[in-house]
């Protein structure tokens, strides 16, 4: 996955998120290689295309982190198989600022970004856990002792030279209390508020520089939005002074 650069940034892949051990960091800096983690990730209006193609299956009740609601896999039996961890992309930990980020389509992160990167790829205790899994294994897997495929079922086993850039190992946290998580939720459905906000706005500025004169712009716009217009600033100024 090839992301676009721009002014902007929201950061550095490599940068974006944290995981619990090394054994994780490196198999998934593994799986998206270099290119991808040192990618600069943009949040202008070209670099935001690339977020903007996200999971739209949910997420799991009442998770801080935003864990995408994804499908146990099942084996022909309906038991799900031994071994498996997690699915890569929730195994990512984003703090508070990256969390809390959304596009101007109100998604996140891990919904855009790290889904277009990891996609469904599972991940398993061991190469063998790996192998068994097989049949309930549809965007490839990994595997904690090095174990590797690839969407169209191309094995490896890992490189044995070491991983150049990998994700940084989280802090050890404790469970957050309820009113934390509301907070989180609320700091970002306010700043999907502001993102929109400040587009309309830039939207309407557009439409004053192609008028002459600041003082006939407002006519126009008071003409064409009445009370809208003066809430729409109203709204954008406090949305500045809350960032």
């Amino acid at each position: 996955m090839d992301l676009p650069f721009a002014k902007g940034t929201v950061g550095i892949v490599a940068t974006l998120a944290s995981v619990e051990n090394d054994a994780t960091s490196r198999i998934l800096s593994e799986y998206l290689g270099l290119a991808n983690m040192l990618a600069i990730v943009c949040k202008t209006s070209e670099g935001v295309k690339s977020l903007e193609d996200p999971f739209v299956g949910g997420f799991v009740p009442n998770d801080p982190q935003k864990k995408l609601a994804l499908p146990m896999p099942r084996l022909p039996n309906g038991e799900c198989p031994e071994g498996f961890i997690d699915y890569a992309v929730n195994m990512i930990h984003l703090d508070h600022n990256h969390v809390s980020f959304v596009t101007a389509g109100g998604h996140g992160l891990r919904e855009t970004l790290f889904y277009a990167l990891f996609s469904q790829v599972q991940v398993y205790k061991t190469r063998n856990d790996m192998m068994h899994a097989l049949p309930c294994i549809h965007d490839g897997a990994l595997s904690l002792d090095g174990g590797m495929m690839k969407k169209h079922g191309v094995f490896s086993f890992g490189s044995r030279n070491g991983v150049e850039v990998q994700f940084p190992l989280t802090p050890g946290l404790s469970d957050l209390p309820e009113n934390l998580i509301e907070a989180e939720e609320r700091l970002r459905q306010l700043q999907w508020e502001k993102t929109k906000v400040e587009a309309d706005v830039k939207r309407e500025l557009k439409l004053l520089d192609d008028l002459e004169g600041n003082s006939q712009g407002n006519v126009y716009l008071l003409q064409r939005y009445g009370c809208n217009y003066l809430c729409l600033l109203h709204t954008y100024v406090v949305a500045l002074q809350c960032h």
